[in-house]
């Protein structure tokens, strides 16, 4: 079964998460990855310590700014590709990325750039989403550096 949460699910798990870290309370499995992906991005810090904020600001999009719950969720969603290699072949041209930059999380970088590209072409064609051309595009990452 597909699991959709809504805008404000998403805002209120990553707020919880930031704060059940800060407080060393125990974590569930998929709460321990997104709090390695939050560790790694402290500019987001302030945003999570305030779900109210959070939530008030869902209305509030500004196009200059990164939106801190739609990066943290491509993470998490990359690494769950990549822990069961789906689409097929996820896993090894993120590996290959994440060598070639000497880094996972610039790796995640690149591989968001391709996945923020298969959604918004397959919503545009009304498809569904092309996984092998997003495996393509991270390869090509991997290749260009």
């Amino acid at each position: 079964m597909l699991i959709q949460p809504s805008q404000a699910d998403v805002r209120r798990f990553f707020c919880s998460v930031y704060a059940k870290a800060r407080a060393g309370q125990t974590l569930e499995a998929i709460e321990t990855i997104a709090s390695l992906w939050i560790a790694e991005h402290p500019e987001y810090h302030a945003e999570l310590a305030d779900v109210d904020a959070a939530l008030r600001n869902m209305l509030h999009v500004d196009a200059a700014k990164e939106n801190p719950f739609l990066h943290l969720s491509m993470h998490l969603s990359i690494t769950e590709q990549c822990s069961i290699d789906q689409p097929r072949g996820i896993r090894q041209a993120v590996e290959l990325l994440a060598h070639r930059r000497d880094s996972l999380h610039e790796a995640h970088h690149a591989a968001m750039e391709c996945l923020g590209r298969m959604i918004w072409e397959s919503q545009r064609a009304g498809r569904m989403p092309d996984g092998e051309a997003y495996i393509a595009c991270v390869q090509r990452h991997a290749t260009q550096d």
